[in-house]
């Protein structure tokens, strides 16, 4: 029987041995000699003796799999391994990080320092090469770095990094994993009656993890709620009559990010019917994605499959073709079909056309996209279809051409359900993608 233990060191290695091969590029293209990478700071509350909640950077995490150690340091010169200076003080008020011993430790030269002071005592004398990446601290301007977070460099990084290794496709897998528990939890708590404040509680048992160690805070909307894109109050009471939920939640695993969307119907039929085309509507798309494809051609393709769905659904009255080109479709569907998914929910990257920073522009009409770039083997990709009652478009759309076009007394039958999304995290392969979403939530009716 495989050790996933040992099978997880085997792909830290080889992902530990790509990040160094495009760094070693990157440093050199860009005439930098190394790399400081900073983790990040705990950062106070204005006047106040409490931090926000830390999260560490994307640049880090890519190297070493910590989430949670503020104040450390990667330092990495091409023909040595990696240096983690690793913030641990000497503390009674806190208590100090335990040095990491994991499956990753042996590939990198771990050093402990109690501060900022001792980091720099560790690094070279001379860091004249040395290209910083990370936030700005006062002291940093004494270090006689080269650059601090020099564009050029970022900007080749970020593009390099869309591309997925091995190791990052596992951590990605399982933060699926944990997420799916999460949605189950989530559903049987809103079949239940619960409130979004405790639907949420459910999400957070069940994935194991705390608010502050999930990709982002969970989108819990009970029925209108679910139009708000970014829905974020999560109220305490429980609405007097359940309509429909809509849930937006990830999970994170060793640094890497899940992102999923589901819309429940409470009793309504016609809204659970409505749910189920709409679900056949994503997956045709996620069944057109693969490498080779151009993803703005998959953003306009999702907007004549949901302008299909809302004439079906007799929500507008004229056809497809009609919808797209008149923005009836934008009204329902006002967001980007997807993103790019890693050690960031947005990942970096989306829009690059090459490692010089030179941009793929959005198609015209459609500026919320986040990701416009030809889809490669071993992207990771969101993708996300939603229809959506919102006032304030709908409003607009009432006072122009597009009015004729809506069929309003439908519209209001359906603005107490909020809205419908549908979200899978998929990674592209040369003839099609592997759902990570879809088999995590396969992988459970096993259980």
């Amino acid at each position: 029987m495989n050790d996933p233990a040992l099978d997880l060191e085997a792909l830290y290695a080889a992902h530990l041995a790509t990040q160094r091969e495009r760094f070693d590029h990157a440093l050199f293209t860009c005439g930098y000699s190394g790399v400081l990478i900073y983790s990040g700071p705990l950062a106070p509350i204005f006047r106040d003796d409490q931090t926000h909640a830390f999260k560490a950077h994307a640049w880090f995490k890519a190297w070493v799999p910590l989430t949670d150690v503020d104040d450390s340091f990667l330092y990495y010169e091409p023909g040595r391994a990696p240096v983690l200076l690793f913030h641990r003080p000497s503390d009674y008020w806190y208590k100090p990080a335990d040095l990491p011993h994991a499956f990753w430790t042996a590939h990198v030269d771990v050093r402990p320092v109690p501060n900022r002071s001792a980091a720099r005592t560790a690094l070279p004398q001379d860091l004249g090469m040395i290209a910083y990446i990370g936030d700005y601290f006062s002291e940093l301007s004494t270090w006689g770095v080269s650059a601090v977070n020099p564009p050029t460099l970022l900007t080749q990084l970020d593009y390099d990094r869309a591309v997925k290794t091995p190791y990052e496709l596992a951590c990605l897998r399982e933060a699926s994993r944990l997420a799916a528990r999460g949605h189950r939890a989530a559903a049987r708590a809103f079949v239940g009656g619960a409130s979004e404040f405790e639907i949420e509680l459910a999400f957070l048992r069940a994935c194991g993890l705390r608010e502050e160690e999930l990709p982002y805070n969970p989108i819990i909307a009970l029925n209108e709620n679910g139009a708000v894109l970014h829905y974020q109050k999560l109220a305490r009471a429980r609405p007097a009559s359940l309509q429909s939920m809509l849930i937006d939640a990830g999970a994170e695993a060793r640094g890497y990010a899940s992102d999923v969307t589901r819309t429940y119907a409470h009793s309504s039929a016609d809204f659970g019917s409505l749910i189920e085309r709409f679900d056949e509507v994503q997956q045709a798309l996620c069944a057109s994605v693969r490498a080779g494809i151009d993803w703005r051609d998959v953003h306009l393709s999702a907007h004549r499959l949901v302008a299909e769905f809302l004439h079906e659904a007799e929500i507008t009255t004229c056809d497809a073709e009609e919808a797209v080109e008149t923005g009836v479709s934008s009204v329902f569907l006002p967001h980007g079909i997807g993103h790019l998914l890693g050690l960031q929910v947005h990942d970096a990257g989306g829009l690059l056309k090459s490692p010089d920073g030179t941009e793929i522009p959005r198609p015209e009409g459609h500026p919320y996209l986040r990701l416009t770039r030809v889809l490669e083997a071993g992207f990771v990709v969101t993708m996300e279809p939603g229809i959506y009652f919102i006032e304030q478009l709908l409003g607009e759309a009432r006072a122009d051409a597009r009015a004729s076009r809506i069929n309003w007394t439908r519209v209001e039958q359906l603005k107490k359900f909020g809205g419908i999304r549908i979200e899978d995290d998929l990674a592209v392969g040369a003839s099609g993608a592997e759902n990570l979403t879809r088999d995590a939530f396969s992988a459970l009716r096993d259980d």
